[in-house]
């Protein structure tokens, strides 16, 4: 089984439940992993999931529209790679670097696995 991760993807948008959080935007932080079986053994390109064509539909559904929760944005991600790439399974994780939880030094993220 090969796995193409995409680790550390930064996006600026402009997701969140406050008004500030969309006005301004802020960076999120993707992990992205497809299990795709063996695409990509061959060691043609043409048989593999691009790794920059996975960055670029992170990227792609991100900016379509703001969302409010990062397990919405997750889900919408992992959606979209589903149906661009049909990879066995998908696991997105989405964290907001900046944000301040409680006023605590944490950093908040969602994962989502499907199927």
């Amino acid at each position: 089984m090969i796995t193409v991760e995409l680790h550390g993807l930064r996006v600026h948008a402009h997701h969140g439940v406050h008004a500030h959080e969309k006005e301004n935007g802020q960076q999120f932080v993707f992990d992205v992993e497809l299990d795709v079986g063996e695409h990509g053994a061959s060691d043609r390109l043409e048989d593999a999931v691009d790794y920059s064509a996975v960055a670029e539909a992170v990227k792609a559904v991100s900016d379509a529209r703001s969302y409010d929760l990062l397990e919405a944005l997750a889900t919408a991600v992992a959606d979209d790679l589903l149906a661009r790439f049909a990879p066995q399974r998908v696991r997105v994780r989405v964290a907001k670097p900046d944000a301040r939880p409680a006023g605590l030094d944490a950093t908040p993220s969602v994962s989502v696995s499907k199927p």
